[in-house]
């Protein structure tokens, strides 16, 4: 009984590791014919152009990484000046006789605006003008009876000294009288007009106002935190939102001195002529403070938080990875990745929502 007991559990464990084999067998030549219709349904799709997506996939967006050129602004409201904007006052007491100018009107530099009342003074130099004569003809004599050896020395002296006074006089005189004259320091267009024929005016009182807007200037304050940050020299787009225009251009100035009420400092750029800028007009300067011409850099939205680091989604074998980064500048809703991606990752910057390491994705 024992050994018919023992022939039955032979039988029944060969049997069984029979079936065993078989049903492996069975499972690797499924794999194997699985393979091949993926094969030739993926090359059906190609010949055919079309593209069956599993439908647990999702549908994503990509942006295939390059090396590329990132620059980081500032951006500071300023305005349009002109570089050469005089204020014309008048350097002495009196009243307008005539204005020779009006607003809009283009002058030369020298080119006299207005005559302020010198009638006195003509005078003075009239009567100046007399007594030089007087004096110089007196001088004319003595200096002949001195060469004669007629006469004193002192004489000769005296007649010389008074008419060398009176020249002097006169050339005060005249140079004062030109004081009644306001001219204009500069070429440019007279921006405004503030005296009348009849009007009394004082040095130092506000009267003409003279503009050269064929040189003109952007300028603004920025707050000192940009003080190590911001030279002479660095790149500068304008923007003339009024116009609309912009400009390319470089800082022609920065100053080195921080302002202690508005703990800010002053920048300027030159503006190339055009009849459509003038003084005051609003401008946008986005100075540039850092560059990198071969950056990564992905959308601010492709990127997703984490407690301690910032990652990114990645399509990898139509399969989605996350990858940690390390960010660096932000700059017009572009940011600079220092590591975590190279050249030719495709990060997903559309369709992220509920996406999860390891999730399929199709790229559209």
């Amino acid at each position: 009984m024992k050994l018919i007991a023992g022939i039955s559990i032979a039988i029944f464990l060969v049997s069984c590791t029979g079936k065993s084999t078989d049903k492996k067998a069975e499972l690797e030549q499924l794999k194997k014919d699985l393979t091949e219709l993926n094969t030739k349904i993926s090359a059906l799709e190609t010949e055919l152009g079309t593209q069956t997506t599993d439908v647990n996939s999702k549908n994503v967006s990509v942006l295939t990484i390059a090396e590329t050129e990132f620059k980081n602004h500032i951006e500071v409201q300023g305005r349009v000046d002109a570089e050469e904007n005089v204020q014309v006052n008048s350097e002495v007491n009196g009243m307008v006789t005539a204005v020779f100018a009006q607003v809009g009107q283009q002058v030369n530099k020298g080119q006299v605006l207005a005559q302020i009342d010198d009638q006195i003074l003509q005078k003075n130099i009239a009567e100046q003008q007399n007594l030089l004569d007087l004096d110089n003809a007196l001088y004319q004599r003595q200096k002949n009876l001195w060469e004669q050896k007629i006469g004193t020395e002192v004489q000769y002296l005296n007649a010389k000294t008074r008419k060398e006074v009176a020249e002097r006089r006169l050339a005060t005189l005249q140079s004062q009288i030109l004081m009644y004259k306001i001219k204009s320091p500069i070429a440019g267009t007279v921006d405004a007009m503030d005296l009348r024929v009849g009007q009394s005016v004082a040095p130092n009182a506000s009267a003409i106002r003279v503009v050269n807007a064929h040189k003109l200037k952007a300028k603004t304050s920025v707050a000192e935190t940009y003080a190590g940050r911001i030279h002479q020299g660095d790149p500068v787009i304008i923007i003339l939102p009024d116009v609309p225009d912009t400009i390319k251009t470089n800082l022609s100035f920065a100053s080195r001195t921080i302002d202690p009420l508005s703990r800010s400092f002053s920048i300027e750029a030159k503006l190339p002529s055009n009849r459509k800028y003038h003084p005051n007009m609003l401008a946008i300067l986005q100075i540039v403070d850092y560059e990198n011409l071969k950056a990564m850099i992905v959308p601010i939205n492709a990127i997703q938080k984490a407690e301690r680091t910032d990652y990114v989604f990645v399509a990898d074998h139509n399969k989605a990875k996350r990858i940690d980064i390390k960010t660096g500048k932000v700059s017009e809703n572009k940011v600079e990745v220092l590591s975590g991606l190279k050249v030719g990752d495709q990060v997903i910057i559309a369709g992220m929502q509920n996406l999860n390491e390891g999730d399929q994705v199709h790229i559209e």
